[in-house]
């Protein structure tokens, strides 16, 4: 017999269900929620339904937007010959920052068998649209460097061939700042790999 209302329960069970969010994280959240003045359950409410009932994925890109393309899409001033391809929304943040200037794929998750992860439950196929249709140059795989990300890469660039004179991957190493006596072998083996000339 739970001593907690079947309302909390739910609330906790909810919370879990989301990446990074054990029972215990759960629990906090869904105590914070029912204590604080500050933190708005109807407010949180609203910004779910919204996120799940507004928002879309561009018609080019797939990135997620409030219109049928998003800004970057729009953009005129992007190289449209050159595609980085990511795995998520965020990914695009992340080189937005970094001022790459082509045009985004994101895929949407990566392949991953044991994760019911396909290529059809990628957006691939959009990808490989996007390419038949002409005008690209470059696609350069920026999946991360994991057995997931690398097995990706690998299928990418079979389907793009022949389509795409072109497929890049990013480059591994060692990060700026970084100490190099405690990087591991698999990142001293791709940085010496991946070295280019000063």
């Amino acid at each position: 017999m739970s001593l907690l209302p079947p309302q909390i329960q739910q609330t906790i069970e909810e919370f879990s269900k989301l990446p990074g969010i054990g029972p215990k994280s759960a629990e906090r959240l869904t105590f914070h929620l029912l204590r604080s003045s500050k933190a708005s359950p109807e407010g949180l409410g609203r910004s779910l339904v919204q996120l799940k009932t507004e928002l879309k994925y561009c018609s080019d890109c797939e990135m997620v937007t409030l219109q049928d393309k998003c800004p970057i899409c729009t953009d005129s001033s992007r190289d449209r010959s050159t595609i980085l391809v990511v795995e998520d929304p965020l990914d695009v943040i992340a080189f937005e920052r970094a001022s790459y200037k082509g045009v985004y794929h994101v895929l949407h998750g990566v392949l991953s068998p044991i994760d019911g992860m396909g290529p059809q439950q990628l957006k691939l196929a959009e990808l490989l649209q996007r390419c038949r249709a002409g005008g690209v140059d470059e696609v350069i795989v920026a999946t991360n460097p994991d057995i997931e990300g690398e097995a990706t890469a690998t299928y990418i660039r079979q389907q793009l061939e022949g389509i795409v004179f072109k497929v890049t991957r990013l480059a591994h190493g060692l990060p700026m700042g970084a100490d190099i006596e405690f990087a591991d072998q698999v990142t001293l083996k791709e940085s010496l790999a991946g070295r280019r000339s000063l």
